[in-house]
Parts: C-alpha cells; sequence; structure tokens
C-alpha cells in the first residue's frame, strides 16, 4: 500500500513539472546535448547581413567622403609655376623706355607747353636767324622721337623672344595641372602674357605715332617759315624805279 502512494506521488510530481516546463517550438529539436531552434537561427543569419549590409554602406559612403575631400584639395592645389613676376619685369623695362625718352615727355600737360614753345602759330616776329634756330630744334626733336620709336622696337623684340619662352612654360604647367585650380592659374597666367604683349603694342603704336606726328608738324613748321622768308624776300611787290 505505501509503495503504491509513494508510486502515485511520484507520478502527480512528474506531471506538475511537465506543465511547468517551457513549451519549445515545434521544430526545435536536441543536437548533442543543445537545443537547435531553426527559426530563431534564420532570424539571427538575417539580422548579422542586414548589419553587415549596414556596415558596408557606411564604409562606402566614407570611401566616397574621402575621394571627395581628396578631389577637393587638388582643385585647391595652387600652381607651382608663376610667370607674374616675369612679365611686370619686362612692362616695367618698357615703360622705363618711355619715362627716359629724349623726346617730348608722354603726358598732356608737357605736350601742351612743349608744342607751344617748339611749333609757334606765327613767325611774323622772328628773324632769318631765328627761324633757322627753330627749324635746327625741330629737326633734332624729330630725331629723337626716331631714335625712341626705335629703341622701343628693339625692346619689343627682345621681349617676344622672352614671351616665347614663357609661354613654354606656362603650357607645359598646364599640361600638369592636378585640379581646377591650377587649370584657371594656367588659363589666367596665358590671358596675362597676352594682356602684357596688348599693352606693350599699345605703347609701340603710341611712340611710332608720336614720331609721325613731330615729323608731319615739322612739316608744316617748314612750310610756313618758308612762305615767311618768301614774303620777306619779295617785299610788297613794288617795282624798282630810278629816280
Amino acid at each position: 500500500m505505501r509503495r503504491r502512494m509513494t508510486s502515485a506521488l511520484l507520478a502527480s510530481v512528474a506531471s506538475i513539472g511537465l506543465a511547468l516546463a517551457p513549451v519549445q517550438n515545434a521544430n526545435a529539436f536536441i543536437l548533442g546535448g543543445i537545443v537547435y531552434d531553426p527559426t530563431n537561427y534564420a532570424q539571427n543569419l538575417l539580422t548579422a547581413a542586414r548589419t553587415l549590409t549596414m556596415i558596408n554602406n557606411q564604409i562606402k559612403q566614407l570611401t566616397n567622403e574621402a575621394q571627395m575631400i581628396a578631389h577637393q584639395v587638388k582643385n585647391l592645389t595652387q600652381l607651382p609655376y608663376t610667370a607674374r613676376a616675369q612679365l611686370q619685369a619686362r612692362l616695367s623695362e618698357i615703360d622705363t623706355l618711355i619715362q627716359t625718352a629724349k623726346s617730348i615727355a608722354y603726358d598732356v600737360a608737357t605736350v601742351d607747353a612743349a608744342f607751344a614753345s617748339l611749333f609757334p602759330e606765327d613767325y611774323a616776329s622772328f628773324s632769318n636767324a631765328a627761324m633757322g634756330a627753330q627749324a635746327r630744334t625741330h629737326w633734332e626733336e624729330a630725331s629723337r622721337s626716331l631714335h625712341d620709336a626705335m629703341r622701343m622696337q628693339a625692346k619689343i623684340a627682345e621681349t617676344v623672344k622672352l614671351d616665347k619662352r614663357t609661354l613654354d612654360e606656362i603650357v607645359a604647367a598646364s599640361e600638369t595641372a592636378v585640379g581646377d585650380l591650377q587649370v584657371s592659374q594656367a588659363g589666367n597666367q596665358l590671358m596675362a602674357l597676352q594682356t602684357k604683349q596688348s599693352m606693350q603694342t599699345a605703347e609701340l603704336l603710341a611712340v611710332q605715332h608720336r614720331a609721325e606726328a613731330l615729323e608731319r608738324a615739322r612739316q608744316l613748321q617748314t612750310e610756313e617759315r618758308s612762305r615767311i622768308v618768301r614774303q620777306r624776300f619779295l617785299g610788297d611787290g613794288a617795282a624798282y624805279t630810278p629816280s
């Protein structure tokens, strides 16, 4: 009897233990003493794949940002070559020639004063000797202007050779440009070279036209002096009659 009661008690305890045990997934099974749940494993694998994809996207984003920064650095890199000092020096040499010209200075006030002194409008009060001296002064001024023009031509011919070398250097630097800034700077230097050549051409034309203008003024003054001398030689035109 006691044995039967003991068996019934053990059976009740076992049934309670089974009732309290956690319910496992129907697909779960025990492998080597470890409970293996395929559903949980699939979910964990999917989560790991999503996490890996997110990490890869972040790596790609960081890589793109690094490449963009590197590209920006290249675009902001300055050109290692500049022809600014060379071009300025050549323009200064030409400007010095103009400033030290032997003929009339190249400013409006001086031109007005010098022209009024050298080329009077009326020679009636001049003696023949004074007009001869004036003719000599005009010839000297015209000669100086021609000399200045020839010096300017020679200087510009020299700078053209140097400009060709500078052009080659600028082009070579532009061919190795690594960014937008370097390309822009190379283009600016080419424009500066072109502007410098235009400026020196304008200065050369100014000097040449100055020489031509002085020569034309000298010719007009010669014609006027000749008219005065001829008039003085002829007198009033009345014939001489002996008394």
